[in-house]
């Protein structure tokens, strides 16, 4: 981004009220805290995503008049937490926190390094419970009931037998991920 364009967003996030870029800094933390509280591992890196793409758009806009900025921002941060959501890699980060990796980021070298285990042990499963676990822990929040239980449907199971699968195939991932770690 542009020095200028940064100046016209900062403005419109005042509102023409020239704050000495506080507001910007408020709202960062306002999706900071969103983001923190919707369980996203690197809720900065989403709020500065949010923030680009809504600077990016008024930019190409010129004006965005039909919201008020805050509520421009959190529209977008939906998407953005929407986006997150369905990636792979939260997927999986997903799984590694409910197979017992449940220790706090320290550095993005060392969550790499768990992925990289889990990725490991998710290749030692077959290519059907690879599936199984990984849409098991797709979903997310209030969505993740519907979506296992169409999973169940899909597979042709109850929802109790499911669970079991998937506790099962959880049981075997956290075995290789103690392996992994100890060697």
């Amino acid at each position: 981004m542009e020095p200028g364009e940064f100046g016209a967003f900062v403005s419109w996030l005042d509102g023409g009220v020239d704050s000495g870029g506080r507001s910007y800094i408020a709202m960062h933390a306002r999706l900071v805290a969103y983001f923190a509280r919707k369980g996203c591992h690197a809720p900065d890196v989403l709020a500065d995503e949010t923030l680009s793409r809504v600077a990016r758009r008024l930019n190409e806009e010129g004006a965005i008049t039909d919201v008020l900025p805050a509520q421009y921002c959190y529209i977008v941060a939906r998407f953005v937490l929407l986006e997150h959501l369905r990636s792979a890699d939260h997927q999986r980060a997903a799984v590694l926190f409910d197979v017992g990796d449940r220790a706090p980021d320290l550095d993005a070298e060392r969550r790499e390094q768990r992925l990289a285990r889990l990725d490991a042990c998710l290749a030692v499963l077959t290519a059907q419970e690879r599936e199984l676990i990984i849409e098991y822990y797709a979903a997310d929040g209030p969505s993740r009931i519907g979506a296992r239980r169409d999973l169940a449907a899909t597979l042709g199971l109850t929802a109790n037998a499911l669970t079991i699968r998937a506790s099962r195939l959880r049981e075997r991932l956290r075995g290789c991920l103690t392996h992994r770690r100890e060697c």
